[in-house]
């Protein structure tokens, strides 16, 4: 079988480390003539809570031969309209693309390779870009029951997905298969839109999200609106961290809010140094995934009369950092204005 990972930034990298190490060879593939040059000679080194060098092939685009048969895409959603028209001509009738976006990233890559060959799925560890050849593991992988959850857009559950998910499993844990993809990829919109809207928002480190008190508050209000436009869409959010009733986002009372502040906490606690990959993509004066990520929420709110406002927020912010119009600071915050907050700050 001929892999491909389409897009080796800090998730690329650490995903065809693994697979290679551990006796699944893939391809791997980027635009950064830097970063593939020094995998190519040194190997991928991934740091962080883990430290090993895996010899590796890379290669960029232009550089791609012959047919896959499985292309994992992890390029930013920024990039699509330049990525996807070149990938058709070198998939198969059979062949197929599951992309490990953020966002939900299936029905815009299926216009450009067909359904028939798009499946998708969700990370459930992080990693930090470091430089040309090597990536930061945020979070130690071995105590996750499975990586990904991975499924087809209809639903179905068929031997083509539960190969995908032996590929995977080659990172060490199986990969979860479910029936469920649309609404996994909107359980997993509330880690994106809360906790990485806000590490670039503040410029901060999750931990340095979850230290600050408004900051915090904002994950209980941001994850209330991707509930309820996730609902409008049609679907139900899974069950969140330890079995907790997805409920936990409805902010029926003062207690119930502070319980959705307790839940990122939990969530998060092995990932206080990490940076949302919108916040690197900031340092690096580059564009974000921020109209796919938020601005997704925004506009399912916005077909179904739902008031987004701390998704706006952090868009308009987010925006607005990219064009220079304001710095990547703590400071941000207050323009989130208090009258939104509906029960008290608490330190």
């Amino acid at each position: 079988m001929r892999i491909a990972i389409l897009g080796c930034g800090a998730m690329g990298t650490v995903l065809g480390a693994y697979l290679t190490a551990n006796g699944c060879p893939v391809d791997m593939v980027d635009s950064y003539q830097a970063h593939v040059d020094a995998l190519n000679e040194k190997g991928a080194h991934i740091v962080g809570t883990v430290d090993k060098t895996v010899p590796v092939r890379a290669m960029t685009p232009e550089q791609m031969e012959g047919i896959y048969d499985l292309v994992f895409l992890f390029t930013k959603q920024t990039a699509n309209d330049q990525v996807l028209p070149a990938l058709p001509p070198h998939l198969g009738e059979d062949s197929t693309v599951c992309t490990l976006q953020n966002g939900v990233p299936e029905p815009y890559v299926a216009g450009y390779v067909g359904q028939n060959r798009t499946v998708g799925g969700t990370v459930l560890w992080g990693a930090t870009f470091v430089g040309p050849g090597t990536s930061e593991l945020t979070q130690n992988i071995e105590k996750n029951d499975h990586l990904f959850e991975i499924g087809e857009m209809d639903g179905s559950i068929g031997p083509r997905i539960q190969k995908v998910a032996d590929v995977l499993g080659y990172m060490g844990r199986p990969a979860k298969v479910t029936d469920g993809l649309m609404a996994s990829r909107w359980g997993k919109l509330i880690n994106n839109a809360c906790m990485s809207g806000m590490s670039a928002v503040c410029g901060a480190t999750f931990g340095g999200v979850l230290e600050n008190p408004v900051s915090r508050a904002c994950l209980s209000y941001l994850g209330r609106e991707v509930k309820q436009c996730c609902e409008a869409a049609g679907y139900h959010l899974p069950l969140l961290l330890n079995e907790q009733s997805p409920d936990t986002l409805d902010l029926i009372d003062e207690a119930m809010y502070q319980a959705d502040q307790q839940m990122f906490q939990v969530m998060y606690q092995d990932m206080h140094t990490a940076k949302a990959s919108m916040l690197q993509d900031l340092e690096k004066g580059k564009k974000t995934e921020v109209t796919m990520i938020n601005g997704f929420v925004c506009q399912t709110g916005d077909q179904h009369g739902i008031p987004t406002p701390f998704n706006h927020k952090v868009v308009e912010i987010v925006e607005k950092i990219e064009s220079e119009e304001l710095p990547l600071s703590i400071d941000n915050l207050q323009y989130f204005p208090r009258e939104w907050f509906t029960y008290p700050i608490e330190n």
